[in-house]
């Protein structure tokens, strides 16, 4: 049979990687982990998580204004994104939920390319064929997001497999909610994982919230990073608002997984200051005590007081910095409405290397019927 060849070798590598294995099988308290950002990179992470935050209240605005149709806000997830990013290499791959705005202007995407995937028009890389925030792109190794929870679990592994058969040494990185922790694609993609020692880090944003559904009602783990227990690989808590831990937790789990020792889950405990989506009203399931706890933890406010008690960051050049930010914002958004809608004959376009007699038919129906002054049937 056709499979037979990789079933001998990914039986091989099971074999292989059974030996002096270095991995704990017992999840552990990462919050104090050794790595910490240099300083020297200190104000550019908080610019990057300014960008982020000014981003992100931006867009949830042009959605109400009916500016574009749909966004999945990250408020309050910035040092968990930007901090994880950040200790990653940029040809490492990344596989994305939904809310990962902070994740793609950290890798390098530029800014004016989300936003016209937020718009859809013909700057778009993706023609408008996705749904608003759910964009990807190649050249960023920035994987397309998918709506589904947990489908891009499996793809990091496999595509953590194919690079360390390439003997590339890169890791894949895949980011997820709490609820997706209870999907099937999580149980396929850490068992396969931890079985072939895929050099993939899992990295679970929990913020508290799946939708509606509350973490306690979710599962029965103390906590989400203890189900690496029953996949044999680490397990890791961090304080996803402290911008450090998470850096030191994911190099860690990169220089593991670069030196064999397989994948590694990681649980960042943040919390989603905004609503799931702006389908969403929170006030309907959480109370405003909660929120404002959590306020109170807020990343960015967090990494300026450490960067002012360092005499990195005054309070004059913090305004400057987040006044500049609105203002690239604003330059950026500006470019993106003047620029024209995709064209609807791209629907036309990339579905076969030849386009086939039947489809080049309909298009060219299609153009006739669009042109000025045609006839409607």
């Amino acid at each position: 049979m056709p499979t037979q060849p990789l079933y001998r070798k990914l039986r091989s590598e099971r074999r292989s990687n059974s030996v002096a294995d270095p991995t704990p099988s017992t999840a552990v308290d990462a919050t104090g982990a050794e790595a910490r950002i240099p300083s020297t990179d200190l104000l550019g992470v908080y610019r990057m998580m300014v960008t982020s935050r000014v981003v992100d209240e931006r867009c949830l605005t042009l959605q109400r204004q009916g500016r574009i149709g749909f966004y999945v806000p990250m408020q309050g997830q910035e040092a968990a994104q930007v901090g994880c990013t950040w200790a990653l290499s940029p040809e490492d791959w990344i596989f994305p939920a939904y809310r990962e705005l902070g994740v793609a202007l950290t890798r390098g995407v530029p800014l004016k390319l989300l936003l016209d995937q937020f718009i859809g028009n013909s700057g778009d890389a993706l023609k408008g064929r996705q749904m608003p925030n759910h964009y990807g792109y190649r050249a960023f190794r920035f994987v397309t997001a998918s709506s589904p929870v947990g489908t891009q679990i499996v793809q990091a592994v496999g595509t953590a497999m194919a690079a360390r058969r390439k003997g590339e040494p890169i890791v894949t990185a895949t980011f997820f909610g709490d609820g997706t922790t209870s999907s099937s694609d999580f149980h396929s993609g850490l068992n396969f994982a931890g079985v072939f020692r895929a050099p993939t880090i899992f990295f679970c944003q929990n913020n508290q919230w799946a939708i509606s559904l509350p973490r306690e009602k979710q599962t029965r783990s103390e906590t989400l990073a203890a189900k690496s227990v029953a996949y044999g690989i680490p397990g890791v808590v961090v304080d996803g608002t402290d911008v450090h831990a998470v850096y030191g937790a994911v190099a860690k789990a990169r220089e593991l997984a670069l030196a064999g020792g397989g994948p590694t889950l990681i649980e960042a405990q943040v919390y989603r200051l905004g609503p799931h989506s702006t389908s969403d009203d929170p006030r309907r399931y959480r109370s405003d005590e909660e929120l404002n706890a959590w306020k109170a933890k807020d990343p960015i406010a967090r990494l300026k007081h450490e960067l002012l008690a360092d005499g990195q960051l005054t309070e004059e050049a913090d305004h400057e910095v987040w006044e500049s930010t609105k203002a690239e914002v604003a330059k950026a958004l500006a470019a993106s409405e003047a620029m024209a809608p995709v064209q609807p004959r791209t629907m036309f376009e990339d579905v076969f290397a030849h386009i086939p007699l039947a489809l080049e038919e309909q298009r060219d129906q299609f153009e006739a019927l669009s042109a000025p002054g045609a006839t409607k049937p």
